[in-house]
């Protein structure tokens, strides 16, 4: 039986995604962010029969995924696998949609859950702020998103607030750290803003999500974890 991100692979089902509540997993929010995580290969058991119980509650609950993008962030997850511990929860970024939808996912891959949020790209990746990203960057002074497995680390506070430092683990990323590419709130990136302009706002390039939502994102990835940003 397949262990680890390789097993989560084979939990992509046909069905329909699950309903998603407004926060990840309905997490509480910690009163200050959460330290190290355990690390974790999660195994997922199998039922009597040859049956996967777990496999298909998980599953489902990842089919909001893009399959082709789900898989490319599992084999990033085992191919850096020295560097990022813990994956019993992962956050993948579909940078193929629109800023208008929900495309941050939390995937807690032991549990077999799924939640979403909105996410900002940068205005470098939208030169005509059109709400979808055009190309990616890992240049200084391109104000864009990059691509690729970033390994979230410690916490500051800076211009934008409470915010998280990120270390890129990819050659299109690895200038993420010194591009201070980060994950913060902000209010171009609250749920407001799509019933008025149809579309988020654009970072310089960082993980923006909404003012309400930061509690939830440092609760559920914590230190130690992946997020992986592509497009299907």
């Amino acid at each position: 039986m397949a262990t680890g991100a390789t097993a989560a692979v084979g939990v992509l089902a046909q069905t329909a995604p699950v309903p998603f509540g407004r926060s990840p997993l309905g997490l509480t929010p910690p009163a200050k962010p959460v330290g190290a995580p355990l690390a974790v290969r999660p195994t997922l058991p199998a039922a009597p029969g040859g049956g996967d119980v777990a496999a298909g509650r998980a599953g489902a609950a990842f089919s909001s995924v893009d399959p082709k993008l789900l898989r490319k962030a599992l084999a990033s997850l085992d191919r850096h696998s020295r560097l990022i511990k813990a994956t019993d929860r992962i956050a993948i970024v579909d940078f193929s949609v629109p800023s208008s939808q929900p495309r941050l996912h939390f995937l807690d891959v032991v549990n077999g859950k799924a939640s979403q949020l909105l996410v900002a790209h940068g205005s470098g990746s939208d030169p005509h702020h059109t709400g979808l990203l055009e190309k990616f960057s890992n240049a200084f002074g391109s104000n864009a998103s990059s691509e690729g497995a970033f390994l979230t680390s410690d916490y500051y506070v800076g211009k934008h607030g409470r915010s998280q430092r990120l270390i890129g683990l990819d050659a299109t990323n690895n200038n993420a750290l010194d591009r201070a590419v980060v994950v913060h709130s902000a209010w171009y990136a609250n749920d407001d803003m799509i019933k008025a302009h149809g579309k988020l706002g654009r970072s310089q390039g960082c993980f923006a999500v909404g003012e309400n939502k930061l509690d939830d994102v440092f609760s559920f990835l914590g230190k130690g974890r992946m997020i992986f940003a592509s497009r299907a």
